[in-house]
């Protein structure tokens, strides 16, 4: 089939070089403008520009799809479908009518669970024990359309955001040109009213620990928020990142560091406590507890503020 497919991070990355593996002809890539990135701040092009342009495929980079315009760009390319995953921007109902097969977006939950801008830090934050890839003909609504291909996962105790997300982007590549080759026999299947979720997008205030929390519940967060945005506390005033941690049943007060030595560094919690082994200092590179605490002494009764307002 001819194919549009309009996505920009590595997760949407993957599920285009499957399509292009797969014998399909991507007519047009839509994705985001180049964004400056790194210490020189210099303008980078989207992972999923630099597949384009390695396959020679014309790239489309518009701010918004509001604009006529950019609708005819899209409707001159000829497509009989267009693939949409971790695009970034909405396309309105005058676009999702261009493709004679309409538009086709790979979302990483298991709907209506989880709809929105950050499903898979959510599911691990919320505890979950399976997540999946819907493949979804999209509506005008917010992830409200009929699925057409679910792939089920199931979230291990270890999952990061970041293992989750590789995870997911292969198995959303994997069923992305499954949907394709089935398309005219897939039936679509509305999705239930019940159970309906929403992904909120992530923040780095939201991802402070505060310390009143259970263990458990801190130790998923801070796995969620592994690599972005990084699940962080204050030590004597810096912030100080939390990468891994494990929970335990030790008891003391909320932020309190209850025992710091090369198997970690415990911080007791409001239930329990969690012993953390890997951490970062700002303007410094993550490093496992032994060698932080060996550049940076920690005693006992140190505390650790969280505290949302403190």
């Amino acid at each position: 089939m001819k194919v549009i497919f309009a996505g920009t991070p590595e997760f949407a990355r993957l599920a285009l070089a499957a399509i292009i593996a797969a014998g399909h002809e991507v007519v047009l890539v839509l994705t985001q403008p180049d964004r400056p990135s790194g210490r020189g701040m210099k303008l980078t092009p989207s992972p999923v520009k630099v597949e384009a342009q390695q396959h020679g495929i014309p790239v489309y980079q518009p701010e918004k799809l509001k604009d006529p315009a950019s609708h005819e760009t899209i409707r001159t390319a000829g497509a009989d479908v267009m693939v949409v995953a971790a695009y970034g921007l909405i396309l309105p109902q005058a676009v999702l009518d261009i493709p004679l097969l309409g538009c086709l977006n790979i979302h990483a939950s298991l709907l209506p669970r989880w709809r929105g801008a950050a499903p898979i830090q959510r599911a691990i934050e919320a505890g979950d024990s399976e997540t999946g890839i819907c493949i979804m003909r999209m509506e005008a609504g917010l992830d409200t359309g009929p699925v057409l291909l679910e792939k089920r996962l199931p979230i291990a105790g270890t999952d990061t955001g970041g293992s989750l997300h590789d995870k997911l982007a292969l198995l959303g590549a994997t069923a992305i040109v499954e949907a394709l080759a089935g398309l005219q026999n897939l039936k679509p299947s509305p999705q239930p009213e019940a159970g309906v979720t929403y992904a909120a997008k992530l923040s780095k205030e939201e991802a402070r620990l505060d310390w009143q929390l259970p263990a458990d519940v801190i130790v998923r967060k801070i796995r969620a928020f592994n690599p972005v945005p990084g699940a962080w506390t204050t030590l004597n005033g810096e912030p100080l990142k939390i990468w891994q941690a494990d929970a335990i049943g030790l008891k003391g007060n909320p932020g309190e560091v209850l025992r710091a030595d090369s198997e970690g560094l415990v911080v007791a919690c409001g239930q329990g406590a969690v012993k953390v082994t890997e951490l970062q200092k700002a303007g410094a590179r993550r490093m496992d507890v032994a060698t932080f605490l060996a550049g940076s002494k920690i005693i006992s009764g140190t505390r650790l503020d969280g505290l949302p307002g403190h």
